[in-house]
């Protein structure tokens, strides 16, 4: 690390080499900070524990479709030359298994333990406008709502963000008809843009007084105008290129007068009930609780420990409309239009935006290739259309 050379401020530009990448990211664990980046594990690229620039997955890139993921080299050495992979940054923040209190009985006492560890402090490289966007939903149901989630909040508040200018959509990409991206204009400490003309540099925006300050640890110099034309042009260019379109006008309208559309028959007889969209989804937030129980002994004494923990669940799963007398939705075609019609209709009248940011995970990492820009454009061409009885 270098000392300061310059001051820098929310809202200023600098511009970075690779090294430099490497600097910031030895700041930050200096700092005390884990790092999550990009990185190649398991034949896609992930955000994962990484220690530093070299795990990043330089010269990758990945082909999407519906139901198609695949890695392939590009011609250049880009760091962050891809789209989006399977994870966001959901599962940092909402995790998917936390303990909510555990019980444990020695003789005839009983002791109760709910205070939650403090989380890690974790600074994220590589996250996407559409990642960003989908925090900032997630926000408002656990830290805007009437009754705030206290680990969701804790976790929040230790985050380092370093978002990553998309230079590329992927094939199932439609985050330009969601108004999310492929820009992230907010909700970063820092915002990188990968210049692969005339060398490998990054034109680097401050989000943060914390951004400004690690970025004058590094002693980054200021960015000139044809960097800053050159970044915005990358913005520009990507914006052209979605894999898919959304037509969002009167859409949770359109959603409430089609509840029972025949296309739901259609999309039930496809769906596998797999619940891999909700687990892809940057947005979905469904859990359920789970109670173990373990006996054992211990000193001689009984000992038992009682643990209720909160895990992710799917609405696409029977179990989690359950009440008392069995399922509300018992079908698969009430499931998927549950899903489909809260992510796009009443998420709006709960939350006061859409619960899709269109990153198209769920279209990509569907094992039959459900598209969700599909089945909403089917319905709107079908408008109206209704098949009385189908509940």
């Amino acid at each position: 690390m270098r000392g300061a050379e310059t001051v820098f401020y929310p809202g200023d530009r600098a511009v970075l080499g690779r090294p430099g990448i490497a600097a910031l990211l030895q700041g930050l664990r200096e700092e005390g900070y884990r790092l999550i980046g990009p990185t190649v594990r398991g034949g896609a690229i992930v955000y994962d524990e990484i220690q530093g620039v070299e795990e990043l997955p330089a010269g990758w890139t990945e082909q999407q479709e519906a139901g198609r993921y695949r890695l392939s080299r590009r011609v250049d050495e880009a760091l962050f030359g891809y789209a989006v992979g399977p994870r966001s940054l959901k599962h940092l923040l909402f995790v998917p298994r936390l303990r909510l209190v555990q019980l444990r009985r020695r003789g005839g006492s009983i002791s109760r333990t709910d205070e939650a560890e403090a989380p890690p402090r974790l600074a994220v490289l590589g996250a996407r406008a559409c990642d960003l966007a989908a925090v900032d939903v997630q926000d408002r149901v656990f830290v805007d709502g009437p009754h705030p989630d206290p680990d969701y909040v804790a976790r929040r508040r230790s985050l380092f963000v370093i978002a990553v200018q998309c230079g590329q959509a992927g094939g199932t990409c439609f985050c330009v008809s969601m108004r999310t991206g492929p820009r992230a204009e907010r909700g970063f400490d820092l915002a990188l843009t990968e210049l692969l003309d005339e060398g490998h540099r990054f034109f680097v925006e401050v989000g943060s007084d914390a951004g400004a300050s690690l970025l004058a640890r590094v002693g980054a110099p200021r960015a000139g105008e044809d960097d800053a034309r050159a970044a915005f042009e990358i913005s520009r260019r990507t914006a052209t290129q979605m894999g898919r379109k959304l037509e969002t006008d009167g859409i949770k309208e359109l959603f409430y007068r089609n509840l029972e559309h025949p296309r739901w028959d259609d999309v039930a007889e496809r769906c596998l009930g797999c619940t891999s969209c909700t687990l892809a989804c940057p947005t979905c937030f469904c859990s359920t609780v789970e109670d173990v129980t373990d006996v054992a002994a211990d000193d001689g004494r009984d000992a038992a420990v009682a643990e209720r923990f909160r895990r992710w669940d799917s609405c696409f799963s029977l179990d989690h409309s359950y009440l008392h007398g069995g399922s509300v939705r018992a079908s698969r075609r009430a499931r998927y239009r549950q899903w489909l019609t809260h992510k796009l209709a009443t998420w709006i009248d709960q939350f006061g935006t859409s619960g899709c940011v269109g990153c198209g995970r769920c279209i990509t990492w569907c094992p039959v290739g459900i598209d969700i820009t599909e089945e909403a454009a089917a319905i709107r061409a079908g408008d109206g259309a209704v098949a009385a009885g189908k509940g």
